[in-house]
């Protein structure tokens, strides 16, 4: 099996609610590594397995990057966002692009969001719908208008 939906780690909801790791999603510093469809991304995984460049989120075999427009580690979620309204929590960022305009990155399927500020701690991984592409030119990752991830209270 391979990349089929968008979801929140498990863990990174129970380590907020149990305060195990300190969340600061408006402030703390984000990434967004890039994958390939070599894995299987699940988000009932232990904390340990939601790391960045641990588990099947590792960069030496399953990451995709070119090494100077969308480095290996990923590139920074820009002005990282936490808004709460009536029974919405929302987490988005501005569009997350390439270092420059002559990214080559090949078979593309979805990414991980991690938090650099909490121990490279996964927060969501996000499938692209299928492989994506770029030869020589820019790589945008485009967030839902609902953003990164939205959770509605009930």
């Amino acid at each position: 099996m391979a990349w089929s939906a968008s979801k929140i780690f498990v863990s990174f909801i129970e380590d907020a609610l149990e305060n195990t790791a300190a969340f600061a999603l408006a402030s703390d510093s984000f990434k967004v590594a890039l994958y390939d469809n070599d894995i299987t991304p699940d988000n009932t995984v232990a904390t340990a397995l939601t790391i960045y460049n641990a588990g099947q989120w590792t960069a030496a075999s399953n990451e995709v990057a070119d090494g100077t427009e969308w480095d290996a580690g990923g590139e920074p979620l820009a002005s990282p966002t936490f808004v709460p309204t009536t029974n919405v929590l929302k987490f988005d960022g501005t569009d997350t692009v390439s270092g420059g305009t002559s990214a080559t990155l090949a078979d593309v399927f979805g990414c991980l969001v991690y938090d650099t500020t909490v121990a490279s701690h996964g927060v969501s991984y996000n499938y692209f719908g299928g492989t994506n592409s770029v030869y020589d030119g820019t790589f945008t990752v485009v967030w839902a208008g609902t953003g990164i991830f939205t959770i509605t209270l009930t």
